[in-house]
């Protein structure tokens, strides 16, 4: 488990480490540059994930099952809401269903946290969680991330899996999601990129979001603005913070 800076939760929790690019939400990954670091300071559970290309670190498509790390929740005193996998995805395919169903064990055992699962493969979040083995627990929340109208998709997709809360993030937004269909969702983060090489988020893109969000009645979270020094550009919107969070009761 790590203490986080990450706005809207309070711990991530990695049984899987490593992914791979899949859109153009990917390109400047943070994960990708944590792994590399992780990496040269000697962990082995980063061994190989990530490789020098153009100067940066990228995926190479290697993934790393911690069987080790499914015991760690239950070693917590404190309920906290969890972010699980920051350092990769859950529903990548070179992570076995059998291996998920190890993480879902966990989670159902330690109904004192709160855990939220965030993928950009809604399409086999909802395969996978179709198995007769898993079932939706009130302390697991499910996302999707959508970075612009090419993936906006995934939102039908992330609305065929029951979820005690449903929730997407549109960070890094990178371009106008306009007319997406919250219908369903529960709860709706909305960041710009960060970093050195961090591409620019429009301030109307995320009035769209907040206007749908009041639309279908889904909570609105504002991370960041984002930028090369996140901390300058701030977070405000409108001249206040948004830090809304979901019912957590909705099965």
């Amino acid at each position: 488990m790590a203490e986080t800076s990450i706005e809207w939760t309070d711990a991530t929790w990695n049984p899987v480490a490593g992914c791979t690019i899949l859109t153009a939400g990917c390109t400047n990954c943070y994960a990708m540059r944590m792994a590399a670091r992780l990496e040269a300071m000697g962990s082995e559970k980063y061994l190989g994930l990530t490789r020098k290309s153009g100067g940066r670190a990228k995926w190479t498509g290697k993934i790393t099952l911690d069987w080790k790390a499914l015991d760690t929740p239950a070693k917590w005193s404190k309920p906290r809401l969890v972010f699980v996998n920051s350092m990769s995805d859950l529903f990548h395919s070179a992570v076995p269903p059998d291996f998920i169903a190890e993480v879902w064990k966990t989670m159902e055992a330690t109904p004192q946290h709160t855990y939220q699962i965030l993928t950009k493969r809604p399409d086999r979040m909802s395969e996978v969680l179709s198995g007769s083995q898993f079932k939706a627990l009130p302390n697991v929340w499910l996302g999707t991330s959508v970075e612009d109208g090419r993936v906006i998709h995934r939102l039908d997709e992330l609305r065929s899996v029951p979820a005690a809360v449903r929730f997407v993030s549109f960070e890094p937004l990178i371009g106008s999601v306009a007319g997406a269909d919250l219908t369903g969702i529960h709860w709706a983060i909305v960041g710009g990129e960060s970093g050195p090489d961090a591409r620019h988020m429009e301030p109307e893109w995320v009035h769209e979001i907040e206007r749908a969000c009041r639309r279908y009645s889904t909570a609105f979270f504002f991370k960041q603005w984002g930028g090369r020094n996140k901390k300058v550009t701030g977070r405000e919107l409108n001249g206040k913070t948004y830090d809304e969070m979901p019912l957590v009761s909705r099965l």
